[in-house]
């Protein structure tokens, strides 16, 4: 089972296929496929979550 670091969706890891995974502060972060298209550019630019 894994959640979204950003809203805190929760899925198994079959339907995370999809999701993103990032790196921030040395901290890895995953975000579900609804957060990661709506926060792309975000995401892209090196952002770090806070920010969005």
């Amino acid at each position: 089972m894994r959640t979204c670091d950003f809203c805190g969706k929760q899925a198994d890891d079959a339907d995370t296929m999809t999701w993103v995974t990032s790196v921030e502060n040395g901290r890895k972060r995953v975000y579900c496929d609804t957060c990661s298209r709506e926060h792309l550019r975000a995401i892209e630019s090196k952002l770090d979550a806070e920010w969005w």
